[in-house]
């Protein structure tokens, strides 16, 4: 994945576009995430490159909601990392940055031993959603949709919406696709997530993403500057991470 990426931030070409940009990231400066945890000091020169170039940094609402406009971006955080909480979050409000976050409310519960150190707990979230930020669904265990029956399907979405009601008081009505690539969403994932009550939902690349989902660009460990800067130009809208 290293060297793909650097490929295509070197030869990928730029798409012009007149609409928002929602990034995906999973975790901050916590190794074991591997590919998909950026660190804290590559974060924060994300965070000023883009607002060198002149981005505007809005929630992922806004742009699901309208499209935003060309210079708009939006942050996303994926599972529910524990750095998110404690890392990102904190940099994000020395920036005063909206963002948003997605965890599995299964893992939230701390049932297995390896959450209980690497996922937030429901008091991060609680405090998290009073610092204002947005909070949608992962599903309750992060599944493949592709590989599951429509009543798994239902057990997966609705059984994490009303987890997060019974916690926290509310049920989300966005909900990010576990993966996020074409192959794990199908017509018959979209009919059980709306049937959920779920109105939005988040997928991955621009251009290959399944029907009526959100695209997102997910960045990753190895997106230095250059890569960074080709992601925002659109170099990386028909990419989807393959792990």
């Amino acid at each position: 994945m290293c060297c793909e990426r650097h490929i295509l931030a070197a030869v990928g070409r730029a798409r012009k576009r007149w609409i928002g940009r929602t990034l995906c990231y999973h975790s901050i400066g916590q190794d074991e995430l591997g590919l998909n945890d950026v660190s804290e000091k590559q974060f924060r020169r994300h965070i000023e490159a883009a607002l060198n170039a002149g981005y505007n940094f809005v929630p992922a609402s806004q742009i699901a909601q309208t499209g935003g406009r060309e210079k708009d971006l939006a942050i996303t955080f994926d599972d529910g990392a524990r750095s998110v909480a404690t890392v990102a979050a904190p940099i994000l409000r020395d920036y005063n940055l909206p963002w948003t976050f997605f965890p599995v409310s299964g893992w939230t519960e701390h049932t297995e031993e390896w959450t209980k150190h690497s996922i937030m707990g429901w008091r991060d979230i609680e405090a998290l959603l009073a610092a204002g930020a947005e909070m949608g669904s992962h599903s309750a265990t992060h599944p493949d949709f592709s590989k599951i029956s429509i009543p798994q399907m239902t057990d997966e979405l609705g059984g994490s919406r009303d987890l997060f009601e019974r916690r926290l008081g509310f049920a989300p009505s966005s909900f990010a696709i576990p993966f996020g690539q074409s192959g794990n969403w199908k017509a018959a994932s979209m009919a059980a997530a709306k049937d959920a009550g779920y109105s939005v939902i988040y997928a991955q690349a621009e251009e290959t993403r399944p029907p009526g989902t959100i695209a997102r660009t997910f960045v990753t460990k190895f997106d230095g500057d250059r890569i960074f800067k080709a992601l925002l130009a659109g170099k990386f809208d028909r990419w989807e991470e393959w792990v």
